[in-house]
């Protein structure tokens, strides 16, 4: 009597050697001629709430009343078919996406390319394309001469210049940045309560200064932005000077750093941050570009010619999080710092860009929910937009210590 198990369906894999559980793999067919394996294309027709990653090459993220969709890895085609846009790897089809639900679409690496087909649709259905380097630092922008699918979010930004939007958008940038401050000083100090008492002392006696200066910040008032940025400005320096020394405390018996200097620096830590801070700005670029706003039109910085202040103002709830954490990190850790000519060394360079790339790629806690700090800087320059379109008040990210 032959026995159950050995009547039962045996489950035979089409792909030779990847017998291993799969994190994802698209659904397939065997080709009867080849005998090889061929993908079924994926439709992807839904409403994304925040942020649906399909692949490490594919990601969705909403944007308004539909979504954005971000593109990377070499060797990836994208072309057009009747209603929907199509994804290649090398010959195969991959998914396909119905432009009624894309707002935008986003080219995030070399090895891309895009049909002429695809780029004519797109413009006439006014769905604007961002081209970014690997870096996230926009290059190109494409959209339709007399059509934009983001100019409400570029209206409002520039009206709330001169109304209370720009006050309080500015009052939150500043308060979430004096936080991540002191939250990133009592991360460290954490480690030095037993070895260093009296430097923990220190230490937490600043964090507890930077939390008063945070509420003052909160509530500054003013009838015009360039009241308000002033006083805030003044509460901000106060709070850099003592957040440096904090730092100054936790690195004392590792480097040298005598403070804080932004352009021109010679020294070990101040390089560091500054390259470091050059990576996060590019970060940030190319997420404003993606939401649909104008780089060049800040409310906490003031405009200059060839100075993106918006970036500039999303960068600063970013700073601690991911630059300074890193950088103080590699300092404590005693790894190497070499400077050739007053500059990194290409291989410093190298180490420091590496570390914070996979800072960005690590995850965070926010809004309830678990996100790359890659996509938190996303989400935030999404919801910046629609704070200045009236949507939902806007809220600075702060990490937990």
């Amino acid at each position: 009597m032959e026995r159950e198990e050995d009547s039962a369906a045996k489950v035979i894999s089409i792909f030779p050697g990847h017998d291993e559980p799969l994190r994802f793999r698209n659904p397939a067919q065997l080709n009867l001629f080849t005998k090889e394996p061929t993908p079924i294309p994926v439709l992807i027709d839904r409403d994304v709430e925040d942020e649906l990653r399909i692949t490490e090459e594919v990601t969705l993220v909403r944007t308004g009343d539909a979504s954005q969709l971000v593109l990377s890895g070499f060797g990836v085609f994208v072309s057009k078919q009747g209603e929907r846009l199509l994804v290649r790897k090398g010959k195969d089809l991959l998914y396909e996406f119905p432009f009624y639900r894309l707002s935008e679409v986003t080219l995030a690496s070399r090895g891309i390319t895009i049909s002429s087909d695809l780029i004519m649709e797109l413009c006439d259905r006014g769905i604007q394309i961002n081209f970014l380097h690997g870096s996230g630092r926009p290059y190109a922008k494409i959209t339709a001469p007399t059509l934009s699918a983001t100019i409400q979010a570029r209206r409002e930004q520039f009206r709330a210049l001169d109304d209370q939007r720009g006050i309080e958008f500015s009052k939150a940038i500043v308060g979430g940045k004096l936080n991540n401050q002191r939250s990133l000083l009592l991360y460290f100090a954490k480690y030095m309560k037993q070895n260093a008492p009296d430097r923990y002392r220190a230490v937490t006696k600043i964090a507890a200064a930077l939390k008063s200066l945070r509420q003052e910040a909160l509530k500054v008032k003013g009838s015009d932005m360039g009241q308000v940025r002033n006083a805030l400005m003044g509460v901000e320096g106060t709070a850099s000077r003592l957040y440096w020394e904090g730092v100054q405390e936790i690195i004392a018996e590792r480097a040298s750093f005598m403070g804080r200097i932004r352009r021109g620096a010679t020294d070990e830590v101040n390089s560091m941050l500054n390259y470091g801070y050059g990576i996060l700005y590019c970060q940030v670029w190319g997420a404003v570009v993606a939401a649909g706003l104008e780089p060049f039109a800040g409310f906490l910085h003031v405009d200059r010619p060839g100075k993106p202040s918006l970036v500039l103002d999303l960068v600063e709830e970013f700073r601690q999080p991911i630059v300074d954490r890193t950088v103080i990190a590699h300092i404590n850790r005693g790894e190497a710092i070499r400077m050739e000519g007053g500059l990194l060394s290409p291989e410093t360079r190298k180490t420091l860009s590496e570390k914070i790339l996979e800072r960005l790629e690590s995850k965070e806690r926010y809004q309830g929910k678990t996100y790359q700090l890659r996509s938190i800087i996303q989400i935030q320059a999404r919801n910046c937009a629609a704070f200045l379109r009236g949507e939902r008040p806007y809220r600075p990210f702060s990490f937990k210590w």
